[in-house]
């Protein structure tokens, strides 16, 4: 059986719009991932909410730093066949600049980390999907909750598949099959997160392969 992390933020967690809780596991995307694999993988579900790509943020309970929880994720849970990052929502919150171009300076960070770990054993570096988080709604008051621009959330699908090119790792837009809710602009409702497992599916068994 393959071992797949599924390393983001409260997308992955799978944080309920509505509630602020969370969705039932037969509903989070990691989980759908998955039960649709049909046992041919195991998915290590790794999500925080607030986490960002490489940005402290100290307003939360927990490191948001993706990279640094990252390292600490691969240590923990190597040896990994595959890596999913879906990061890059609370990049573009203003207290982090605002700008989808923070989000693939921080994604290229990831890649680096994933590409460089000293691995046990060496030489067992796990394949990388980079993820383009669903892009965000407007919201009740017409933003996505903190402030967020929805023109940058929509912005990170073409900048992180040129990155995902240049860096010669997979990529998936999130945003093909799924949107932030408008309750809050940013968390998905839970048909949207299950969409998201689904849709990996075929691409997640095509590396896997």
């Amino acid at each position: 059986m393959k071992t797949v992390l599924a390393f983001g933020d409260s997308l992955t967690w799978g944080a309920d719009p509505a509630t602020g809780l969370r969705h039932p596991p037969e509903s989070r995307w990691p989980d759908v991932l998955d039960r649709e694999l049909g046992g041919a993988a195991k998915i290590i579900a790794e999500g925080l909410g607030g986490r960002t790509t490489c940005y402290d943020d100290h307003a939360g309970p927990a490191c948001r730093n993706g990279a640094k929880a990252l390292e600490v994720a691969l240590a923990s849970h190597m040896p990994l066949d595959l890596v999913i990052v879906m990061l890059g929502t609370n990049d573009i919150k203003p207290v982090h600049g605002g700008r989808a171009e923070g989000a693939v300076s921080g994604m290229r960070r990831l890649a680096q980390i994933v590409d460089t770990f000293p691995y046990k054993p060496s030489g067992a570096k796990p394949k990388f999907l980079i993820v383009a988080p669903p892009p965000c709604s407007a919201g009740p008051g017409g933003q996505p909750a903190a402030g967020r621009s929805v023109a940058e959330s929509e912005r990170l699908s073409t900048l992180y598949s040129t990155l995902a090119s240049e860096l010669g790792h997979a990529f998936f837009d999130a945003g093909a099959v799924a949107r932030g809710s408008e309750i809050d602009g940013v968390h998905l409702d839970a048909a949207a997160t299950a969409a998201i497992g689904r849709a990996l599916a075929a691409p997640v068994g095509a590396i896997l392969a």
